[in-house]
């Protein structure tokens, strides 16, 4: 392991081993300095959240995008404070910290039978929200990670996902679509985070007006299981408490092959999490580079050479 491998690990190490301890008002304020300061110094990844955003509100003047951006990385920041602090939360505390609406269509999906997917994007603190799903309603599901670099941080992300009651399984390696195809026969729940494609195999859709790639992964499953399929968006307001919709099942096409009827149920995914991010810019933590022109060999739209 590297010297920089060290440090990212030994950072998340301490921020788990460390901030979980604070005060909850101290680590909020905490987040709050981090955010401010890392928007200050206008990193590549706060470059990035800032032409996304105009994407979303393309009719912000920079003033208005500047506030945008600083209100995402305190967003973001607040994520992670809540994240560092989630293994220590009692059951009371995970339970208060969730307002979901619309939670018919997951509890109806599971009770049929047939499994349910359930795909969000990076709103808000999703860990939060399996979090209550597996205190609160007492539903185990599965999920896949990313592959970290180094090792011992994804070891690390696995392990604090596993606390919180997921079922974790590795992005890679070819044999998570056929472990989650199993979850869902015997009548599971998998929860994806589905904004971004992480193969560069996804599928192409219109979002925000510019066409992105996003994975096939929850439409595919839905298809070959029987699986419902149902997005969901969260999002912060002013007080402690996070909030969140389920949306209403996507439908899948009477008609077309299997992969035609994929690209409608993918883009019909991106519509909700459109309307979601839409109405909740700010709580949409997507530092990385999506819309095709800014993946494509060069500088992302907007970015000077």
């Amino acid at each position: 392991m590297n010297l920089r491998d060290r440090l990212t690990d030994g950072l998340y190490g301490l921020g788990w081993s460390t901030v979980k301890k604070l005060p909850e008002p101290v680590a909020v304020q905490l987040g709050r300095t981090l955010a401010d300061l890392t928007f200050r110094q206008g990193g590549r990844g706060v470059r990035q959240l800032a032409r996304n955003y105009a994407r979303v509100v393309p009719d912000a003047t920079p003033e208005r995008l500047a506030e945008l951006t600083r209100a995402g990385m305190r967003s973001y920041l607040r994520y992670w404070m809540e994240s560092f602090r989630l293994p220590a939360w009692s059951a009371e505390r995970i339970r208060a910290g969730f307002e979901p609406k619309g939670l018919h269509h997951l509890t109806d999906g599971l009770a049929a039978g047939k499994g349910v997917v359930l795909a969000l994007p990076h709103l808000a603190n999703w860990d939060l929200a399996g979090a209550w799903v597996t205190t609160e309603l007492g539903i185990p599901f599965t999920t896949v990670a990313e592959r970290l670099r180094p090792e011992t941080l994804y070891d690390r992300f696995v392990a604090y996902r596993e606390g919180l009651g997921m079922e974790v399984l590795p992005h890679s390696g070819g044999s998570a679509f056929g472990t989650l195809a199993r979850r869902l026969r015997d009548g599971g729940l998998v929860c994806l985070v589905a904004d971004r494609d992480l193969s560069a195999s996804g599928l192409e859709v219109e979002f925000f007006g510019e066409t992105a790639r996003m994975p096939a992964g929850p439409a595919l499953l839905a298809l070959q299981t029987g699986a419902r399929l149902l997005p969901a968006t969260l999002w912060y307001d002013d007080s402690p408490v996070m909030r969140g919709c389920v949306h209403p099942p996507i439908e899948v096409p009477a008609t077309g092959t299997r992969a035609e009827k994929a690209s409608v149920m993918t883009q019909a995914l991106a519509d909700a999490f459109a309307t979601g991010i839409a109405e909740h810019p700010e709580d949409w933590h997507m530092l990385q580079r999506l819309w095709l022109t800014d993946l494509r060999p060069g500088p992302a739209r907007g970015e000077r050479t």
